[in-house]
């Protein structure tokens, strides 16, 4: 094991990364999102073919942006602050797409279904999700096929996070 890599008792409680940080402390974890990228390094990928980081970030801050206007959907996110949040969804979408693997230096394994099973996640809420990030899409303004991509991976992820059926009282 490199000295970099954490290890299980690496591993402490951090409220603002909700729940589980890896090693490095939450604030470097943030930092780390505004770091420079030179997308050279990551050839091939869709990462640097959409622009690298600078697209990320703006996807998720157009995203979470949309998401502080919407009061009902807004409660589904129990952190008074977006910014740990928007962080955490661009780090995990570099990594994805593949750019740097920071979400899973400091996070572990995305898990994503694990992560959102205590959200209740309905046809209505994935639908409400889905619309804020197609709105950030559009907003990036990118070739067709690019949004079209990002669109397709949305659509899929989202429907795997349904996990209450719809009718089912929402505890929000």
């Amino acid at each position: 094991m490199t000295e970099n890599q954490p290890t299980a008792s690496d591993r402490k409680k951090d409220p603002f990364s909700n729940p589980l940080v890896l090693g490095r402390s939450s604030q470097e974890f943030l930092d780390a999102a505004e770091a420079p990228i030179d997308v050279a390094d990551f050839p091939g990928t869709f990462y640097a073919e959409v622009g690298g980081r600078e697209v990320f970030a703006q996807l998720t801050k157009n995203f979470y942006s949309s998401v502080a206007e919407d009061a009902d959907f807004r409660r589904m996110y129990p952190e008074k602050e977006l910014h740990a949040a928007q962080v955490r969804l661009q780090l995990f979408l570099e990594q994805y797409w593949g750019g740097p693997t920071t979400f899973s230096e400091h996070r572990g394994h995305p898990r994503l279904r694990m992560r959102h099973a205590n959200y209740p996640v309905n046809s209505h809420y994935r639908d409400v999700w889905l619309g804020h990030m197609n709105k950030a899409i559009d907003q990036l303004e990118l070739p067709m096929l690019q949004a079209d991509t990002l669109r397709d991976y949305f659509e899929r992820a989202a429907h795997s996070l349904l996990n209450t059926p719809d009718g089912h009282q929402s505890l929000l």
